[in-house]
């Protein structure tokens, strides 16, 4: 009989979960979800802007990897201070502000006039999208308890590789059916289109979000706000994440600064391939814009699925470290591996291959500082882990920029970024759980 009943209340724990685990994944990952596809936007769009806009404005190989790069200073500069306002202030306000801001800079950037405007615009965006994705991130930790995290953080971090997918083809039609549409250049067009939902959105969020489940959860039945209640306060009381809550104390915390460097390195693959990839699809064969797009758009098809499976494959073994490290090892060869193909078709299914391992990392990352962190270490944790390793963003691009300028080789410039997710896995299987 105590077994029958044991059954019935674990039957009814478990229905309990998925109820609100579904709902937490419908409420509130699906709208982060949808947010970050207009931010990664920003990321996809320069790519093809500059199919046009290096001529139009007279940017040189060099300044355009110099410009694509100094967005990730502003953002770099100003990730903690906006991570802890977010903090300070609530989710629902400053995440709002951000979305707010950065389309209002997205869409002046229809307005480059040559290298200083541009330089000038990147950076001012990289300022105002500062604090989007580790404040998402942070939010997360709130409503999710550990066990879910993995798949709510690839849900999330899916975004940035769907952005791609969609936003590719859709910025080089914009592109090409814009050109002369009241008097502008089809990459201004596409600048003010993409940069305007973004404003909208944001205005929308500040009405919609809730900042934490003790606040105002109305959109759960009393047993499912119950149940994650009591499941977010078990964790914290058992000591899920260790005693180091003040934000002084993540300085001192060699796992911060090796956490950095391991998505710096990865950064550096990433954001080389993203921003100079429409460029490198353009130089294999006498493409249109939209079929450059298209084409590009085709390596993230199977990043997405690289999210799912990995952080599937995680969330199932509970093992965090040697996912994430894997998959830094394996994006950085397959990409390598790119460089000598002997054809074009080969070369886009080594990229495929590279893409599918270098961003289903992301999902598994961001759980891995969240282990460590928690309350204002956690806001300024994942600030500083995500701030301080957009230096990457800021190399690759520039690296590429600079490698093809010197050699007039894509080939030489992906094979200098496959070393840095290399060296990233020997970094990563080298954290330790606990500080020593």
């Amino acid at each position: 009989m105590a077994d029958v009943i044991g059954a019935q209340v674990a039957h009814s724990s478990a229905d309990v979960r998925d109820r609100t685990i579904g709902k937490l994944n419908t409420r509130i990952v699906l709208f982060c979800f949808i947010c970050f596809i207009i931010n990664y936007l920003d990321r996809v769009n320069i790519g093809f802007a500059a199919l046009h806009m290096n001529k139009d404005v007279g940017l040189t190989p060099y300044m355009f990897g110099l410009g694509a790069g100094i967005f990730f200073i502003g953002y770099m500069a100003f990730e903690i201070p906006s991570n802890m306002m977010l903090h300070r202030l609530g989710s629902r306000i400053w995440i709002a502000r951000i979305m707010v801001t950065w389309g209002i800079v997205s869409c002046a950037m229809a307005y480059v006039q040559g290298a200083t405007s541009f330089y000038v615009l990147r950076f001012l965006l990289g300022v105002a999208e500062a604090g989007f994705a580790p404040g998402v991130l942070l939010y997360l930790t709130f409503w999710f308890p550990a066990k879910e995290r993995g798949r709510a953080t690839a849900s999330f971090m899916a975004a940035t590789v769907l952005s791609i997918v969609i936003g590719a083809p859709l910025s080089a039609w914009l592109i090409d059916a814009g050109d002369g549409l009241l008097g502008f250049r089809g990459w201004q067009v596409m600048f003010l289109l993409e940069g305007l939902p973004a404003i909208l959105l944001g205005v929308f969020t500040f009405f919609y979000l809730v900042d934490r489940p003790e606040t105002d959860t109305r959109w759960l039945q009393d047993d499912e706000r119950q149940w994650l209640l009591a499941q977010l306060k078990a964790e914290h009381a058992a000591g899920a994440v260790d005693s180091r809550h003040r934000l002084g104390e993540i300085f001192s915390d060699y796992r911060v600064w090796l956490l950095t460097l391991v998505y710096m390195f990865n950064g550096i693959a990433v954001y080389g391939v993203i921003m100079w990839l429409p460029q490198i699809v353009k130089s294999l064969g006498n493409l249109t814009t939209l079929q450059t797009g298209v084409v590009s758009a085709i390596p993230f098809v199977f990043a997405a699925i690289g999210l799912v499976v990995i952080a599937k494959s995680s969330d199932r073994t509970g093992e965090r470290k040697i996912h994430t490290a894997i998959a830094g090892l394996f994006g950085g060869l397959f990409l390598a591996a790119s460089t000598f193909a002997p054809s074009p078709l080969v070369g886009l299914m080594l990229l495929c291959a590279c893409a599918f391992f270098l961003w289903s990392y992301l999902g598994v990352f961001w759980t891995l500082p969240t282990q460590f962190l928690s309350g204002a270490a956690a806001a300024g944790g994942l600030a500083a882990i995500n701030g301080f390793a957009q230096l990457g963003g800021f190399t690759g691009p520039y690296l590429v920029g600079w490698v093809k300028s010197a050699t007039d080789s894509f080939q030489l410039a992906l094979l200098a970024l496959a070393i840095f997710p290399i060296l990233g896995f020997f970094l990563c299987i080298s954290l330790k759980a606990r500080r020593d």
